[in-house]
């Protein structure tokens, strides 16, 4: 699984929970997009996709409780995919 070494050490952190938005206006990505958020699955509350057909749009909310660095670093990575832009709301 790639960036496990990452969040192994990213385990002994304090975690916060946090939703990330995510905007995706190219479908050939959706799958590429699964594959980075399945990586970072045992940190995923739930996620939910709606589509926005009339914009060519789908919006998804993944929530997770992970490291603050964990979630920083998920954003980024899905937020470099073209057609996707992405932003994270962090609980207090």
């Amino acid at each position: 699984m790639k960036g496990n070494a990452f969040m192994e050490n990213n385990l002994n952190e304090e975690t916060r929970v946090a939703l990330i938005g995510i905007m995706l206006e190219n479908t050939n990505n959706t799958e590429q997009m699964n594959e980075i958020l399945h990586e970072y699955g045992k940190f995923i509350i739930g996620r939910m996709g709606l589509p926005y057909r009339e914009r060519n749009l789908f919006i998804v909310s993944v929530v997770l409780d992970a490291p603050a660095s964990t979630i920083s670093a998920l954003s980024g990575k899905l937020g470099m995919i073209e057609g996707i832009t992405t932003k994270v709301i962090y609980c207090s």
